[in-house]
């Protein structure tokens, strides 16, 4: 029995219509893929804030250990883009100062900031020498005519 010349069996003949309808599902699925690429990203974002806070507090709290300004060594640990977002804050003890760094989560959607924060703490000991408001002195150097 021939094949009709309009056959929808006919071997290697593709219709039109199942190709509209290929581009159709392909379309619907598209915002699946996006929304599943910006969660990963949102992801890593979410992980980079935990580092950074950790880089800041333990940047920090060294910096407050040397008697110096705690946010400044913190926001000059991390990355430029997310200094503005950082905020440190030391508490001092007998010997030891701990320093707790809070990292806003940055969104991969814009104007939407209700990701939270993220927190890390370190502890340093204090500089006997900041401590004490002395500063150790070092042997005076001996002259060339000296022997």
């Amino acid at each position: 029995m021939p094949h009709h010349p309009h056959s929808p069996h006919r071997p290697g003949h593709c219709r039109g219509r199942d190709r509209g309808q290929v581009a159709l599902e392909y379309l619907g699925f598209l915002p699946v893929l996006l929304i599943v690429a910006l969660a990963a990203v949102q992801l890593g974002l979410v992980a980079y804030a935990a580092q950074q806070a950790g880089t800041a507090a333990r940047a920090g709290a060294r910096s407050a250990s040397l008697d110096h300004d705690a946010g400044q060594g913190c926001r000059a640990a991390v990355s430029a883009w997310i200094a503005d977002r950082t905020d440190c804050s030391p508490a001092y003890g007998a010997d030891e100062v701990t320093v707790t760094a809070t990292v806003t989560i940055p969104s991969v959607v814009p104007g939407w900031n209700g990701l939270g924060t993220a927190r890390r703490t370190a502890t340093m000991p204090l500089d006997s020498a900041a401590e004490e408001g002395t500063a150790t002195e070092e042997e005076p150097a001996a002259e060339e005519g000296d022997s």
